[in-house]
């Protein structure tokens, strides 16, 4: 067993926690190449350890987004935030999150500074700091609890127009609950939304009438670059 792949015997044997080697991480990233090339396209790890797949994953999303706007640093900007915004991981093990956040943050920063060069931004880099604090988190996805016991809350992050960023916090638990379009649900939620069995976690679709999940806050636009001053 390759010594990168392991951080301590006893790690294994209390968790089980052994990485997986960097050549089966490009071969199964291949397996969904489409969608790790999508700039947008979200991906959770729901057992990162130090950030293996996600780091692979936001690999080839910035080599998109150089590729398509390597030339105007301030679309390169905004897109290479889009990118880290599609990461998400959890890990039971607090030194992971951290380790798996710093990496994803030192790979984007070293694409961002070689691209935009002295254009840099030192508040956009904030920014992606916030991002991935609440986009990587310690907790374990079996039980979707953090590790005070309450529920893991996921960020979603959308670009609604320009260079504004909309965030909406989600349940995970919620987010992955299997959904039924059956009518009597729907009727259900519309008349007891505030019933304290689960229903008050999902709304109708304005405009699909479908059921969908509720955010638990919703937050203003902003300039990207500012998110982290927006909550």
């Amino acid at each position: 067993m390759a010594e990168k792949q392991v951080k301590s015997r006893q790690r294994v044997a209390d968790h089980g926690e052994v990485f997986t080697a960097e050549r089966e991480v490009r071969a199964m990233c291949d397996l969904v190449k489409s969608e790790t090339e999508r700039i947008e396209s979200r991906f959770l790890e729901p057992a990162c350890g130090n950030g293996n797949f996600l780091a692979e994953v936001l690999r080839r999303k910035l080599a998109v987004v150089k590729s398509r706007y390597g030339k105007n640093p301030s679309d390169y900007e905004r897109y290479s935030v889009l990118a880290v915004t599609s990461i998400y991981g959890v890990d039971i093990l607090a030194d992971n999150a951290q380790e798996c956040r710093e990496r994803l943050f030192a790979l984007w920063d070293e694409e961002y500074t070689a691209v935009v060069k002295s254009v840099a931004n030192p508040q956009c880099r904030e920014a992606v700091r916030y991002i991935l604090q609440k986009n990587i988190l310690c907790g374990d996805a079996l039980t979707m609890e953090q590790s005070d016991g309450s529920p893991i809350v996921f960020a979603e992050w959308s670009f609604p127009t320009g260079n504004f960023i909309k965030r909406r916090d989600y349940r995970l638990d919620v987010l992955l609950k299997e959904n039924t379009d059956n009518d009597a649900y729907s009727d259900q939620l519309s008349l007891f939304a505030d019933e304290p069995d689960g229903t008050e976690n999902w709304m109708i679709d304005p405009i699909t009438h479908e059921t969908i999940p509720r955010p638990l806050r919703e937050y203003q636009p902003v300039d990207y670059r500012r998110v982290q001053e927006n909550g």
